[in-house]
């Protein structure tokens, strides 16, 4: 029986769409009727556009009819999410005070997607303000996990993640500056990349210039089901757009480098699951039969990366975002924001400058320990997916969570590039919970995580659509 469209990868679908075996069309309305039957129950797609795809793709056919080459995702439907421009949508971010913050231009990272050929079928969920591992909102409402309800989707890019994993779209747009684009990969058992800074293009022109926190740790990246359609939406995503001042020309593909690798499975004594213990260690395993050798070794700090991440982002989002906190009147935002000012402590201009000049020493000593050893391999998070709403149960709740989420916050302070990879699935406490490894590469060396991520992809179960419900 052949698999029904919406169920194949981006880079199948490209493939056919290019060679006229199926029309642009017939891809796009398969993902919008998925779109139809599957969201209702999770809530992933809160902006829905079917004529604007339609339109989207007929133009594909129609360039094809007239011999030209389609882009690398000719035709592939994918999400972006609501809080990035996208001309003619609102920017919402997740918060009633920008429903009608509508977009007169594309983002970089949208306008280069369509670039590419691809077709957008919906935007997707966000907590407000793009501030939890959660997705949940006072606008768009909350998003469930399509593998299991009650845990949470992540977030901040939930909705692109359960949009993936339950096959709407092959490939999701997601955004990272603490986690936001690998964390609901992580939970929603698919694949996420977050690109080193400066690899994707990314500014909206609907608001105000980012603050220095924002630009140096923030990115744009893919979510996807398979290691081959993450390195074409990297591709997709990455062309030049002068608009973005941070971007880098760098090439998508490197020199060889060593097939050495260090694992580390607890760092600074985090306490990692036995699961996901286990996962790192059979993923090591894949790795040592493709010829990489591994060291099990501590990797250089991330306790203080990540409370100096924390510091930089409360410091932008007191001056930017505090007042508007008090605005949007969303309980569960204006918890978060509460335990995040508690835990950061006073911001004030000398510790700024201090955090700022801390960070060149932690991402010398990171560099160096990557030209040392090539890959990292580390936990996505110390516990697996967490029972949703944990984060807003108590201050100790969201203690735990800060926690056990480590490996996410730190690593955006230094730029690097980082995937979790989904390899399989464990039995939590509140059921069935997908389970995964995060690896960690250099500066622009996302081809070296997406080579050792397929080798790890080809000794794991096979990433499957889930079945809401």
């Amino acid at each position: 029986m052949t698999d029904p469209l919406w169920r194949l990868g981006a880079a199948d679908l490209a493939g056919r769409v290019a060679s006229r075996a199926v029309s642009a069309r017939q891809v796009t309305q398969a993902a919008l009727d998925r779109l139809a039957a599957a969201n209702p129950a999770i809530n992933a797609v809160v902006q829905h556009m079917p004529e604007e795809a339609l339109a989207a793709a007929d133009a594909v056919d129609a360039a094809l009819a007239r011999g030209e080459t389609p882009g690398p995702l000719a035709g592939v439907p994918v999400t972006v999410k609501v809080n990035v421009d996208q001309k003619g949508h609102a920017t919402t971010n997740g918060l009633r005070i920008q429903r009608d913050l509508v977009a007169t231009e594309d983002n970089p990272v949208v306008a280069n997607l369509k670039r590419a050929g691809a077709v957008i079928i919906g935007r997707t969920n966000t907590p407000a303000f793009s501030l939890r591992w959660f997705t949940r909102n006072s606008l768009h409402g909350g998003t469930k996990n399509p593998r299991n309800p009650a845990l949470t989707p992540g977030g901040s890019s939930g909705g692109a993640g359960a949009a993936v994993a339950a096959g709407i779209g092959a490939i999701a747009h997601g955004t990272d500056i603490a986690g936001s684009v690998r964390y609901p990969a992580y939970a929603c058992g698919v694949h996420g990349l977050r690109p080193t800074l400066g690899r994707v293009p990314a500014w909206n022109g609907s608001g105000p210039e980012r603050a220095i926190g924002a630009q140096i740790m923030a990115v744009s990246g893919p979510l996807a089901r398979s290691v081959t359609d993450l390195r074409l939406g990297l591709q997709a995503m990455s062309a030049e757009d002068a608009r973005d001042p941070w971007w880098v020309p760098a090439p998508l593909e490197g020199p060889a480098v060593p097939k050495r690798a260090a694992l580390c499975i607890r760092p600074e004594g985090l306490n990692t699951d036995p699961a996901i213990a286990q996962a790192l260690r059979r993923a090591a395993l894949a790795l040592q039969e493709a010829g990489w050798s591994i060291v099990e070794t501590p990797c250089p700090p991330l306790r203080e990366p990540a409370r100096l991440q924390a510091y930089l982002w409360l410091a932008e989002f007191r001056r930017t975002a505090a007042a508007a906190v008090a605005r949007e009147d969303d309980a569960e935002a204006r918890f978060i924001y509460q335990q995040m000012e508690r835990r950061a402590g006073p911001c004030d201009l000398d510790g700024f400058q201090d955090a700022l000049q801390a960070r060149a020493g932690l991402v010398r000593q990171w560099q160096v320990f990557l030209r040392n050893y090539p890959l990292l391999l580390l936990p996505p998070c110390g516990e697996l997916p967490f029972v949703d709403g944990l984060d807003v149960s108590s201050p100790e709740g969201f203690e735990r969570v800060m926690e056990a989420q480590l490996p996410q916050i730190a690593l955006p302070l230094m730029g690097m590039p980082a995937m979790t990879l989904a390899t399989g699935q464990a039995e939590g406490p509140h059921g069935p919970a997908p389970i995964g490894v995060q690896l960690v590469a250099g500066r622009y060396r996302e081809d070296v995580l997406l080579t050792a991520g397929g080798v790890i992809e080809a000794a794991s179960p096979a990433v499957v659509v889930s079945e809401p419900g």
